[in-house]
């Protein structure tokens, strides 16, 4: 029956936990809150223990109420120009992540191509060294089958094409080898040039990126402080002769103000923070 003690414990249950959560907002900054929102209002809500871990119970103490979870379904800003701008620095920063990763990926394959390119060209090179050692030794094996088989001045004159073959030949093979040789370091060069010019390329993008992502931030940033302003610069004097005056005046002084709507309440009339912004924001789309 202690839990009944309080009429209306269902709101002041939710009074206690929207001050904790404004409390807690207030602390951190807009990035900050955006990124850890559901871990910074669970901790405001709950408190934390004597191990930095965040606890599992909230106790009324006065109708014993204990408030076990919350289910966070979403958190976003309630000025209309301050959501949309950061929508539209969440789906920026996505955009350029994405571009980032795709001219990697493209700088990547076009280097292992490269690569792959300049192991061909050099097994070809090899593979025909080999063949003309393959065409210097049958050369050299006829030279010595016609030797056999002749003699005397043909012997001779067979011995010396032999030898001048085998001459040619190895003159080729070196050749052959040099050029190799020299394939090797072009391509090596080149594939050298080609990583330095994409890891060059790849750093210039990162640092537009970071520089497209902070000036979208820093707008957002702009938006939100410029919308505090105008509330901050309206005063409470202003806000009371808007609420005393009638629909007519009202109109005249919002439009004078540069607003389109706005709502005064006390201590004597709580607003439920959970689902009034919600409906009000439901009623403009409405209208």
């Amino acid at each position: 029956d202690k839990i009944f003690s309080v009429p209306d414990f269902v709101g002041d249950a939710c009074k206690a936990i929207a001050s904790r959560v404004r409390g807690a907002v207030a602390g951190h900054s807009f990035d900050e809150f955006h990124k850890h929102s559901a871990k910074l209002i669970r901790t405001a809500i709950f408190g934390l223990d004597e191990k930095g871990k965040i606890r599992n119970r909230f106790i009324f103490s006065q109708n014993k109420l204990v408030i076990t979870n919350i289910d966070i379904q979403s958190v976003e800003p309630v000025d209309s120009r301050t959501r949309d701008a950061l929508q539209k620095s969440v789906q920026l920063a996505i955009e350029i992540t994405t571009k980032s990763q795709e001219a990697e990926a493209r700088h990547e394959a076009e280097r292992r191509e490269q690569e792959a390119k300049g192991r061909l060209e050099r097994q070809k090179i090899e593979d025909e060294a080999e063949a003309e050692k393959a065409r210097t030794n049958l050369l050299k094996l006829q030279a010595e089958s016609a030797a056999v088989e002749s003699t005397g001045q043909a012997t001779a004159e067979a011995k010396a094409r032999a030898d001048s073959a085998q001459i040619e030949a190895e003159a080729k093979v070196d050749q052959s080898r040099l050029s190799s040789e020299a394939e090797k370091i072009k391509a090596a060069a080149e594939l050298a040039q080609l990583k330095a010019r994409q890891e060059s390329e790849i750093k210039h993008q990162k640092l537009l990126n970071e520089l497209e992502i902070s000036r979208a931030r820093d707008l957002a940033a702009i938006e939100s402080s410029k919308f505090k302003r105008i509330v901050d610069t309206i005063g409470s004097t202003t806000l009371k002769d808007i609420a005393a005056a009638g629909p007519e005046m009202q109109l005249q002084l919002l439009k004078g103000l540069g607003l389109k709507s706005f709502m005064i309440t006390d201590g004597n009339s709580p607003v439920n923070l959970f689902n009034t912004a919600g409906g009000l924001i439901g009623a403009n789309v409405g209208q």
